[in-house]
């Protein structure tokens, strides 16, 4: 099975936090989506005969587009690939996408159920405005709710992005935050730590003084906080930042923790087949021009052995499925799960990781540490 992950490099307008590749200037929209087409029919063959399970559009903002484009896109994904019966199609959606005149005036969420979206991912970031101003984001408060209440109206696999970690927001305006996504009666949030990544507004009022800076302690406590609440509601916490209710699970996300195969479009977009790594070049125009030409504008690299332990430990330990032992014996071989069970030690020590059945997780209190702790556990050549 393979996932089609579609990237659409569009926003209204920049984020302060965000490092992903997009741009606010919508007049090369049009080609671009040729080129998404284009870039599908160059690459029929790279999936062979995996059939296609899930098709995710991510961004930038893909609920910029117009509904004739989501549609061709869809479309293309059927013409060029073999895809099962009913796969899962998300659709990354602003709620001011969602709410707007134009949205209303044409019933937009009728429209995405038409077209085949299934799944909708609104990116919320907080239901406060305090938040919301900080962050630049396109929406306001009140669009935050609204758009979820028309939402569920219209769909029943809703996920929504919720940030904790920020600035200013204390431990009660982040419980009432997730409390709010509970009273919607969603099945699955996504919720991140505001991070501050290189040459990004943040990075740069941060340093003016502007902003006061990321207090990692309270990020910390507050992903703790989440876990709490969102697990005394039923939820799973099957990824560090995914939580979803039993058969709510993203099979997107899924298939990525779990290393299977899928195949980016777009610029920036990253694609993996188990043995490789390839990504697309992160310039709207140049992008648009080599598609045309007929020229994939990517890198490719072949993974060593190394390679994909390092990835697996990465992935395996963000998830509730976890690192086994015997899978890396049989697929790298005897010295990395050595290496794994020796380097694990300190760890366990530490109450951060345990065994079970020959399997490695992390441990509640070792969940939000478990990409430093799988930094640790790499394989170095």
């Amino acid at each position: 099975m393979a996932g089609v992950y579609i990237h659409v490099p569009f926003c209204k307008q920049a984020c302060h936090y965000c490092d992903f590749h997009f741009s606010t200037q919508m007049k090369k929209k049009g080609a671009m989506v040729d080129a998404l087409v284009r870039e599908m029919e160059l690459r029929k063959n790279e999936l062979g005969d995996e059939v296609v399970e899930t098709i995710y559009f991510g961004g930038g903002t893909p609920s910029v587009l117009e509904l004739h484009e989501l549609e061709r896109l869809i479309q293309a994904v059927y013409d060029h690939y073999k895809v099962m019966d009913n796969p899962e199609i998300t659709l990354e959606a602003n709620p001011d996408d969602l709410v707007s005149s134009r949205a209303q005036s044409r019933d937009i969420f009728k429209d995405f159920r038409k077209i085949g979206v299934n799944r909708l991912s609104i990116g919320i970031q907080s239901f406060f405005e305090e938040d919301l101003k900080l962050m630049n984001r396109a929406h306001n408060a009140q669009e935050s709710e609204h758009c979820i209440e028309e939402a569920v109206k219209h769909f029943d696999n809703i996920t929504i992005d919720l940030i904790y970690g920020i600035p200013g927001m204390d431990h009660d305006r982040w419980k009432a935050n997730i409390q709010k996504a509970l009273d919607f009666g969603l099945p699955h949030i996504s919720s991140y730590a505001l991070t501050v990544e290189p040459k990004t507004a943040l990075e740069k009022l941060i340093q003016k003084g502007t902003v006061p800076q990321v207090d990692d302690d309270q990020a910390q406590e507050q992903f703790h906080i989440l876990v709490e609440l969102l697990e005394e509601q039923g939820f799973v916490n099957y990824e560090i930042s995914n939580f979803g209710k039993p058969g709510y699970f993203s099979q997107n996300n899924t298939a990525y923790w779990q290393g299977k195969t899928y195949l980016g479009i777009g610029p920036s977009a990253h694609s993996y087949d188990g043995l490789s790594r390839a990504w697309n070049i992160r310039n709207n125009s140049i992008y648009i021009k080599q598609i045309q030409q007929g020229v994939l504008p990517s890198e490719k690299e072949t993974l060593t052995v190394t390679d994909r332990y390092n990835e697996y430990v990465m992935t395996g330990l963000r998830t509730i499925w976890g690192v086994s032992k015997d899978k890396i014996a049989k697929e790298f071989g005897q010295d990395y799960a050595n290496y794994l069970e020796h380097q694990s030690e300190k760890f366990i020590d530490r109450q951060l990781l345990f065994w079970e059945d020959a399997i490695l997780r992390t441990t509640q209190q070792g969940k939000f540490l478990a990409d430093g702790i799988a930094a640790d556990l790499f394989f170095l050549e």
